[in-house]
């Protein structure tokens, strides 16, 4: 599986924005899909995960009430609403995927994305 996540930028704080994650070269809709996030000197996190069907969602505690997860598996696509940024949602943003149900352990995830940088402005 091909993961290319776009969407990044520079925004200022209270600032929306939507990251996009497209897969190539498997069944997307049998994929679980999730959101990491790798601040500078910090370990990697997760953000958000989706189920292959869409029909269930998971966020960390840090997001929840902000970001939004979605999926449409008739364009092989993953998103991540970000709404109400602050300079600490300040990462660079990885898609990632693994089969069927998402789980918040990087480590249960298959397949990467190359990430994407969001910088938050105070």
């Amino acid at each position: 599986v091909q993961l290319q996540a776009s969407g990044g930028g520079l925004v200022q704080a209270g600032d929306s924005l939507r990251l996009s994650c497209a897969a190539s070269g498997r069944t997307f809709s049998n994929l679980a899909m999730g959101w990491f996030r790798q601040a500078p000197g910090k370990e990697r996190e997760f953000a958000a995960g989706i189920k292959y069907d869409g029909r269930s969602t998971l966020y960390a505690d840090s997001v929840k009430g902000r970001f939004t997860i979605s999926r449409d598996n008739a364009k092989n696509t993953v998103y991540l609403q970000m709404n109400s940024l602050k300079p600490e949602d300040t990462a660079i943003y990885y898609c990632a995927a693994r089969g069927f149900v998402p789980d918040t352990r990087s480590e249960d995830y298959n397949y990467w994305g190359q990430g994407t940088l969001v910088t938050v402005s105070s």
